[in-house]
């Protein structure tokens, strides 16, 4: 199968069109997360203060988007089969648009906390509902329009402008913030966001033929039955053993995305300033990485299978990851603390591409429905680390280095599952690229 796959030049040309899809999500998700996390910015710089909303309230702010998004995962792909990615995609971007919008007409026109807090909390759980389908839609759209030997590399530019979306906020909104002030500068976040959907909407064609390289692998044997939840799980190991790994990859990623600061400032006492500094590095480290680990992994694909290419280097990438956590808090220099804290979230920042090409793999004739159940999976691991680590570390007494530790043990878990996850359909036969694919269906049409 590798010299046939070697010779597939489909499976890794990439062509303008293919390029010009994968610039516009990295877009499309670059400013879904800047506008994710610019609420938490305004909140530190002016929400809090001009509304006199105590940091508790505005958590549960912060926690309505979260919880929305985990939600409405599964209902998400199932739009995005139904619909298409491109229907999902610009739903995404324009409710994105509209709530960031109306944030900051809060701000114009709101002068009660009474008032405004439900406002924000209302506006943040329906931003969270309609920004679900925003990851699986992006991973099928690469999946159907993108070379089977770059689908790697391709996920991981999505998801690392995602996270470079995060790591900037703070300086850019920042900057928005004290140049326009808060309630313009949500504006004209919300009114960039728009002009991407737009360009997303006159940019990609309501149909296309799906490429004959993307049919690698068809995990869902066409048997004419009526499809349910219970037969889904029922047969489909690969999905569901690729959702709990990804559950533990979703805890070590918030670990650091919560706690990683305040691990710095207030357990290590190494000041605001250079907390602030520290904290930046890991998750810059992750978005470098992300697009990186990818590639490598589509390098791997033509020359030595699929087993190493994703399993294995998945299995390696997460115990290596573990290792660093586990290195870098018995650290005492804050030099080496944040170096390997840096690789350690670096290391599986290298997954993701790998994790996303394989969930929509693994989803044959419904990958949006298995990516929002993949993703749903993430976030269920991302809800309980910010409140686990501080339950174990200082309600049950363990300490902040046994809480963080804790990553490290979950990493390990999600790591031995890919042992279990084969490369074959769920028949047993794997599916060269040469084969012919069961169904042709649209490149973002559905």
């Amino acid at each position: 199968m590798k010299a046939a796959l070697s010779a597939n030049d489909d499976a890794s040309r990439m062509t303008w069109t293919s390029w010009r899809l994968v610039l516009l999500l990295m877009a499309i998700c670059f400013l879904a997360h800047f506008n994710r996390v610019s609420i938490a910015v305004a909140a530190d710089l002016r929400i809090m203060k001009d509304y006199k909303i105590d940091p508790t309230s505005m958590g549960v702010v912060y926690s309505a988007f979260l919880l929305a998004y985990t939600i409405f995962q599964i209902p998400g792909g199932w739009l995005i089969d139904r619909f298409g990615t491109r229907f999902a995609l610009l739903l995404v971007g324009f409710g994105s648009a509209a709530f960031v919008i109306l944030t900051g007409c809060i701000g114009l026109v709101i002068d009660s906390a009474a008032i405004a807090f439900p406002a924000f909390l209302l506006i943040r759980f329906l931003m969270g509902m309609l920004s679900a389908p925003l990851h699986p839609a992006a991973a099928r759209a690469v999946g159907a329009s993108v070379p089977l030997f770059r689908q790697s590399g391709a996920n991981g530019m999505v998801t690392g402008a995602a996270l470079l979306g995060i790591a900037t906020t703070y300086i850019i909104f920042s900057f928005l913030i004290g140049s326009i002030g808060w309630p313009n500068a949500f504006i004209v976040a919300g009114l960039a966001t728009a002009v991407v959907a737009i360009l997303w909407g006159f940019s990609i064609p309501k149909a296309g033929p799906i490429l004959k390289s993307t049919q690698h692998r068809v995990a869902l044997v066409d048997s004419g039955e009526e499809f349910s939840f219970r037969s889904f799980f029922a047969t489909y190991k690969n999905l569901i053993l690729l959702t709990c790994s990804y559950a533990a990859v979703g805890y070590f990623q918030y670990l650091f995305f919560y706690w990683m600061h305040y691990y710095f400032e207030t357990v290590l006492n190494l000041g605001e300033e250079q907390s602030n500094y520290y904290a930046t590095i890991p998750p810059l480290a992750m978005a470098v990485a992300m697009p990186f680990g990818g590639w490598f992994s589509d390098w791997l694909m033509p020359r030595f299978g699929w087993r190493v290419a994703r399993a294995w280097l998945s299995f390696i990438a997460m115990v290596l990851s573990a290792l660093l956590l586990g290195l870098g808090i018995q650290c005492r220099e804050p030099i080496w603390i944040v170096t390997w804290l840096s690789l350690a979230l670096g290391v599986l920042g290298t997954l993701e591409g790998a994790f996303w090409a394989t969930a929509i793999e693994v989803g044959g004739r419904r990958p949006g429905l298995a990516a929002g159940i993949f993703n749903t999976g993430g976030n269920f691991g991302g809800i309980i680390a910010p409140i686990t680590t501080p339950l174990i570390s200082d309600t049950w007494g363990f300490g902040w280095k046994i809480g963080i530790a804790t990553g490290s043990v979950i990493c390990l878990i999600g790591a031995f599952l890919w042992l279990w996850i084969d490369e074959g359909t769920e028949a047993g036969e794997p599916v060269s690229a040469e084969s012919p694919a069961p169904l042709t269906p649209s490149l973002v049409g559905g």
